[in-house]
């Protein structure tokens, strides 16, 4: 199941599909973007990676939709997770882009900027209401008017924390950290408690960090970042203290998911994001720890955590937009959304589904669990990370945060040089 694949950058994409925009998105695709007309004609779907696992459910909901639109067809394609957005951009450079193709922001992002994504707010405008508010804002592009993509299914992660080193530490076990501010000051007190022995986190700030921390991450017109500034310094400013107290740990600069896993797995961190497969692994691995688990949310300043979103984009020269449109909505449906999340480890990204018992019930079960906290937080959760924001961006960001941490440079010094790799990066993308 590709949760991971947001981190695909849309590099490949923009550099085929940007020039298209200047020569006129209108092209010879003779597409509308007038989605009132009659439901009909043959349309081509294009998933992500789904096929393998996943037939029978996409077979059924297109069945589903062909039975209420009979006169359509919907010809199904599914590609590998390998080399998806080079398929993409070739598809769109060569005027092959399926009518209805599963994206992520990042991958939309170049498609509307070359005028080949449908504007949703135009063309389906009255379905907004059935999405969270958040997953519906999570296509939108800085610097353009417009909602690029239906939100599909949305995933999160909780924070995992140990309570008896939280106990042993003298702080309260039934009451983790929910700010940065509560954060670093759990953070100091658990290094010194135990002489620096036991880092409270094992991974350095990221984009989305900033952004929970309430940082503005790019202007307006997202035409430049802008997560150098006083707030920004601030939040690094805590992690070069963190850092020289131990109360981060001395490996977060080299620190891959797995590594910090396994810090938190030896009771070496004491607290570490995850997900619901992870208490499973604490369960056989290290039943101390299991015994000992807190789940709450991610940490934030803004009172929102932070979502990953998948989105369905109708492709804008589409010849039957109504049909494209329509089936588009169809597969983000509640009724179908719900149905995915029931087979996979994934939340739906509609209005009022995470009030169903299925999110809201506990049952004993690890996973449960998991999932009722992870649902709760969605609820008004937000995509921090910049759709175009990419991943030669994510590596200048994470270089630069290195040498602030180490005091090879100010923390205000390092924002300032990661800002301006980036937005160097950002110009070349256009």
């Amino acid at each position: 199941m590709p949760t991971s694949r947001r981190a695909f950058a849309a590099a490949a994409v923009a550099a085929l599909v940007l020039p298209l925009s200047a020569c006129g998105s209108g092209g010879d695709g003779g597409g509308s973007a007038d989605a009132s007309g009659k439901v009909e004609g043959d349309i081509t779907f294009q998933t992500w990676n789904l096929r393998a696992n996943f037939k029978s459910y996409f077979e059924g909901v297109i069945a589903g939709f062909e039975k209420k639109y009979p006169d359509t067809h919907v010809k199904w394609i599914d590609q590998p997770a390998e080399g998806y957005a080079d398929k993409i951009s070739a598809d769109a450079a060569g005027g092959t882009l399926p009518d209805v193709v599963n994206v992520s922001p990042d991958l939309v992002a170049p498609l509307a900027e070359a005028g080949l994504a449908l504007d949703l707010d135009k063309a389906a405008g009255t379905y907004k209401s059935e999405y969270l508010d958040g997953a519906w804002a999570s296509h939108r592009i800085p610097g353009m008017s417009g909602t690029y993509a239906f939100p599909w299914y949305l995933n999160t992660g909780p924070l995992f924390y140990n309570k008896s080193l939280f106990k042993k530490a003298g702080l309260d076990p039934d009451q983790p950290p929910r700010t940065y501010d509560e954060l670093f000051a759990d953070a100091l007190r658990m290094a010194r408690q135990t002489d620096g022995k036991v880092a409270t986190l094992a991974n350095v700030p990221t984009i989305e960090d900033f952004g929970r921390y309430g940082v503005p991450l790019m202007n307006e017109e997202g035409t430049g970042f802008a997560f150098n500034d006083l707030k920004g310094v601030q939040l690094l400013s805590k992690y070069r203290e963190l850092y020289d107290a131990k109360a981060l740990d001395p490996q977060a600069l080299t620190a891959t998911p797995e590594s910090s896993g396994k810090k938190f797995l030896t009771e070496a961190v004491a607290m570490n994001p995850g997900s619901a497969l992870d208490l499973g692994n604490f369960k056989k691995q290290a039943p101390g720890l299991y015994r000992n688990i807190g789940i709450t949310d991610q940490i934030t300043s803004t009172g929102h955590v932070n979502m990953y979103v998948m989105g369905v984009m109708v492709n804008s020269r589409t010849r039957h937009t109504p049909a494209a449109v329509a089936f588009a909505h169809y597969v983000t449906d509640a009724q179908n959304q719900m149905s995915f999340a029931k087979k996979v480890a994934i939340f739906p990204s509609t209005a009022g589904s995470l009030d169903d018992p299925y999110f809201t019930k506990e049952d004993g079960a690890d996973e449960t669990r998991v999932r009722i906290a992870a649902a709760k937080s969605l609820k008004n959760a937000v995509n921090y990370t910049p759709v175009l924001f990419s991943e030669q961006m994510k590596t200048a960001l994470r270089n630069e945060v290195a040498k602030a941490l180490q005091g090879k440079e100010s923390p205000k010094t390092a924002l300032d040089n990661a800002v301006k790799a980036c937005d160097r990066l950002l110009q070349q993308q256009g």
